[in-house]
């Protein structure tokens, strides 16, 4: 007798994992309708921009003041987020880096006797000059620079400019110095002459678009390609396609839980995925795609062993049997995971809430969602069968 009867309700299983698929797919559909005002919210890696953790000296400095500097000085789109020592996380636009220093052209020498262009020829000697020694020494070098006046003015003692506050340009406290000039320098100033001094310094990265359209054009690829070569295995591995495409499926249900909702926190808590993020989707497909494995061998096994006995019960009993371990192995990993989102640092917190959900969806998945899917397959394959069969069957005559 069954204990439980998992093909039975598969249904009701199916209806579960539509219910969270469906609003995580609406929400990711919204991202491209919405311009990126919802759904998913992605982080300079893909976008590309400016990431800039700073902290100041002073306390009681909020994520609205450094919002509304930043509004004064023309960056509108910022986000500001506040991590963990006290630190700010500035996301924005790609902010205008001073530009690279040109380097001059070496002068060039005229050889002597010739007149460089856009002067007048020095006079000759039988041009009436004088040969006094007072005339000659009267005549200007004619490497001679006259000092400019507004150089003169400017190192004149009497000239007193307007006092600045500007960033220190030694390095500050993390190692590493502030922005004195371009764009950043210009709001870094702007910041310290508000809120008052900078203390300190995490990070600060520039990302420009060229290498976020890599980044993406990668990440999409390398989830594909994963993808592709699990189902191809598969396929190989129990020589059924059945068994590489109910795993897919599988697959595409737990990204699909995971992106989902991330664009939901993204939507709601302004929650950014970055290139971590592709690296949790990869070990998720990963994941699921061994407990999927686990119930598929048992299938096979129990085939051979219980020949004749319907499809549905051979796959309910290897669900049972190898419920306890998936568990188990899967329990373990959350567990582990768990104690990494509570007592971990604020950098992996969303990459191993990745996980997390993608484990447990993925597990989910194996044992609710990939198997009765393949007796879903199977018995409409035995139907199209039987339907072929009949029709192939020459009709009887009715007896004389």
């Amino acid at each position: 007798m069954l204990v439980f009867d998992v093909i039975g309700k598969r249904r009701w299983f199916f209806l579960f994992s539509a219910i969270l698929t469906i609003p995580g797919l609406i929400f990711i559909v919204l991202t491209p309708l919405t311009n990126g005002a919802a759904g998913l919210q992605f982080s300079i890696d893909y976008t590309g921009g400016t990431n800039w953790e700073i902290r100041f000296e002073r306390d009681g400095v909020t994520a609205d003041q450094i919002k509304a500097v930043l509004a004064k000085e023309g960056v509108t789109d910022a986000t500001v987020v506040a991590t963990s020592g006290g630190f700010y996380e500035i996301r924005t636009r790609q902010v205008d880096l001073p530009p690279p220093p040109v380097a001059s052209p070496a002068p060039s020498v005229a050889p002597r006797g010739s007149a460089s262009p856009g002067t007048s020829p020095a006079p000759s000697a039988s041009a009436g000059a004088s040969s006094s020694p007072a005339a000659s020494a009267s005549a200007a070098p004619s490497s001679s620079i006259a000092p400019s006046p507004s150089a003169s003015a400017a190192a004149s003692p009497s000239g007193s400019p307007a006092p600045s506050i500007a960033p220190s340009p030694g390095p500050i406290d993390g190692g590493t110095e502030l922005p004195t000039s371009g764009k950043l320098g210009t709001i870094a100033t702007a910041l310290q002459q508000e809120l008052g001094p900078i203390a300190s310094q995490r990070a600060l990265s520039t990302v420009g678009p060229v290498i976020s359209q890599e980044l993406t054009q990668q990440a999409a690829l390398l989830i594909l390609l994963g993808s592709i070569g699990i189902v191809i295995w598969m396929t190989i591995r129990f020589q059924d396609v059945r068994f590489g495409a109910t795993a897919l499926v599988a697959l595409v249900h737990d990204v699909i839980v995971v992106i989902g909702t991330f664009a939901i926190l993204g939507t709601f808590f302004r929650v950014q995925i970055d290139a971590l993020f592709v690296t949790a989707i990869l070990t998720v497909i990963g994941f699921s795609v061994h407990d999927t494995i686990v119930v598929y061998d048992r299938i096979r096994e129990n085939r051979a062993r219980h020949v004749g006995e319907p499809f549905d019960r051979i796959v309910n009993h290897s669900i049972l049997q190898t419920f306890g371990r998936s568990i188990n192995t899967s329990l373990t990993v959350v567990i582990t995971l768990t104690a990494l989102l509570l007592f971990g640092g604020s950098a992996t917190t969303y990459f191993v809430l990745a996980l997390l959900i993608g484990i447990v969806s993925g597990t989910y998945s194996s044992i609710f969602n990939a198997a009765p899917l393949l007796v879903v397959w199977h018995d409409w394959d035995e139907r199209r069968k039987a339907r072929t069969a009949a029709a192939s069957r020459p009709a009887r005559r009715p007896a004389s």
